[in-house]
């Protein structure tokens, strides 16, 4: 990696130690990354949208997205880039969540969060529920970096894969005919 990069990305995360973190801030951002952990919280949150027929298609698409981005984060980029955790990589850097994938890049948990959250913005019904999907998703890869385990450049990787596989997950479902046009 770029070492000037590594330094700037490195600078920013210690400045957030340094002059964010508090308390309060650590146990919302603490909880909230953990939400995220396996993908549970939009994997739970997409298994609800399938129960109900005005949000079933952005149940479906949500799942499909999640995993289309799990295979091109956890099961491709990570093992192909292998950039470290950057506590492992800054020094002084305190972490305040364990990761066990000592994989760095990018983001899987704001891959997945914005793989749905891309999806339900675009196909729920409703427009405070799309606002707070979007939401949702940004808060997760602000959640990332706060707690120091990913340098910025890995959450913009996440946003961008997850969008990506949201919008493919979309156009897969779109393309598909409906039972009622089959002949």
């Amino acid at each position: 990696m770029l070492e000037w990069l590594q330094a700037l990305e490195g600078g920013f995360l210690l400045c957030v130690q340094e002059v964010v973190r508090g308390p309060v801030l650590d146990a919302f951002f603490t909880w909230y990354t953990q939400l995220g952990n396996h993908g549970l919280l939009w994997i739970i949150l997409s298994l609800l949208f399938l129960g109900h027929p005005k949000t079933r298609r952005a149940g479906f698409c949500a799942l499909l997205a999640l995993l289309l981005g799990l295979l091109c984060t956890n099961v491709v980029l990570k093992h192909l880039v292998e950039r470290p955790r950057p506590w492992l990589m800054v020094e002084g850097l305190v972490h305040l969540v364990e990761e066990n994938d000592p994989n760095s890049f990018p983001s899987g948990h704001t891959t997945a969060a914005f793989a749905a959250g891309v999806v339900w913005f675009r196909a729920l019904p409703w427009k405070g529920g799309r606002i707070a999907a979007l939401a949702a998703a940004v808060f997760m890869g602000l959640s990332r970096l706060y707690v120091g385990v990913h340098y910025p450049s890995d959450v913009l990787m996440g946003a961008a894969v997850g969008t990506c596989c949201a919008l493919a997950a979309l156009a897969l479902v779109k393309r598909r005919p409906s039972p009622s046009q089959n002949p």
